[in-house]
């Protein structure tokens, strides 16, 4: 039974950041075919023998009403947030699903525009929302936010005439496109999360800052090998930032080390440097290290894309095939840190031509669990179904596959 339900049904996610710059849980879009009635607590029930105490909080977001009619009328108290799409609501087998599952505890969720907020009566149902911003509104709340001590726009606008912002507290915001509206809703609105992050706009802001390595996690390599742990280990944790597994492997292959060898993988420079060397080299990389909050969600996001492009074209035993699936998955959008073509800056490391296949050319055998990570990263159903019958990937394996690297993530509850 558990096949079934995986196979007919289309899933994709969006991470779910909070104040901390942290994942704060996972948007799982749940697409089922018009001709495929699924049955919604059949998913609930998969997702349960899925999920563990330290995972992702979901959001599960239904792209069809008759799922999100199934889901209401079987989904348990306990069960993750149901969103509700606010036009959906005049529907009358939705409205009054929506009161029944509210009657016995469910937590739901209401998606819309803030202009269009639903009536008190229905509105006690929900526990959050998810709000779209009108531009209106934006502009509304960049402008209630307070301009920085000392600066000429705070001597011109005492805080007294600022109008009050239209964000409300511990509610969620999606399709928030700029750094400074980000920071207005978590910062000074005390939103609860941004479902997606404003990836382009904060990378556009830091533009003239040369991105450098996580300071927190190159620190968390050297205490790892302070505490002689394992080479997985290490290797594990320098790939939890693509632009230091980058230029730890052009480090390893640059004249200055003499190696006869090129570096292709992590675990052959983290074998061939030794770890006193590594933890020189680290503790070079230290003072240069970026401590900028708003980076966090750009590098985890492409973690675990990384992530998803290896489970997706399983290696099996293949432990060497594994590690090199994965770093063509963390190096694919360097990009978008460096600033420069791709094709140049993996050409400047001895890499597996399938990894410069795939990222660049988009050939090879790497480019179908590639551009499908990609894909999962949104709600297009009809991608994900292209991508399948393009690449003869099976839709329950894709959504397994899915479905363990969403469940494998750790949020941080505190």
């Amino acid at each position: 039974m558990v096949q079934s339900v995986l196979g007919s049904l289309i899933l994709g996610y969006r991470p779910l950041w909070n104040r901390a710059r942290k994942l704060a849980g996972i948007q799982l879009y749940a697409h089922n075919e018009a001709s495929a009635t699924v049955d919604g607590g059949h998913l609930l029930r998969t997702l349960q023998e899925l999920w563990s105490a330290s995972s992702p909080p979901l959001l599960i977001s239904a792209q069809t009403r008759q799922l999100l009619c199934d889901l209401l009328e079987h989904a348990p108290r306990a069960a993750p947030w149901i969103e509700v799409r606010g036009e959906w609501l005049s529907d009358s087998a939705i409205y009054d699903r929506v009161k029944a599952a509210h009657q016995r505890g469910l937590r739901m969720v209401w998606r819309g525009d803030m202009d269009k907020l639903p009536e008190p009566e229905i509105a006690r149902c929900f526990d959050n929302s998810l709000l779209t911003l009108r531009p209106e509104d934006a502009v509304a709340a960049l402008q209630a936010t307070p301009p920085r001590p000392g600066s000429a726009a705070a001597a011109a606008a005492p805080a007294a005439k600022r109008t009050p912002s239209p964000v409300l507290a511990g509610q969620m915001y999606e399709n928030i496109a700029s750094r400074a509206l980000m920071d207005h809703c978590l910062d000074q609105g005390n939103a609860m999360a941004l479902a997606g992050w404003p990836t382009e706009d904060v990378l556009y802001s830091l533009r003239h800052h040369p991105q450098q390595p996580s300071h927190a996690v190159i620190f968390k390599l050297m205490k790892a090998i302070d505490d002689e742990q394992s080479l997985e280990t290490f290797e594990d944790i320098m790939g939890e930032d693509p632009l230091l597994a980058y230029r730890f492997m052009v480090y390893t292959n640059s004249a200055a080390l003499g190696l006869r060898t090129g570096i292709d993988s992590l675990r052959r420079g983290l074998v061939m440097m030794g770890y006193s060397s590594i933890k020189r080299w680290l503790s070079d990389q230290l003072p240069h290290a970026s401590t900028e909050a708003n980076m966090q969600p750009v590098r985890e996001a492409m973690v675990i894309r990384a992530q998803l492009t290896a489970r997706l074209l399983d290696a099996g035993i293949e432990n060497d095939l594994r590690r090199e699936i994965y770093l063509c998955g963390l190096l694919s959008q360097l990009d978008e840190l460096l600033g420069e073509p791709l094709g140049t800056i993996l050409k400047r490391l001895p890499l597996s031509e399938r990894i410069y296949d795939a990222t660049v050319l988009r050939t090879g055998p790497y480019t179908g669990g590639l551009q499908m990570a990609c894909a999962l990263e949104t709600d297009d159903a009809s991608a994900i179904r292209q991508l399948c019958e393009t690449f003869e990937m099976d839709l329950e394996e894709v959504n397994r596959a899915l479905l363990r690297v969403l469940s494998d993530l750790e949020v941080d509850r505190k």
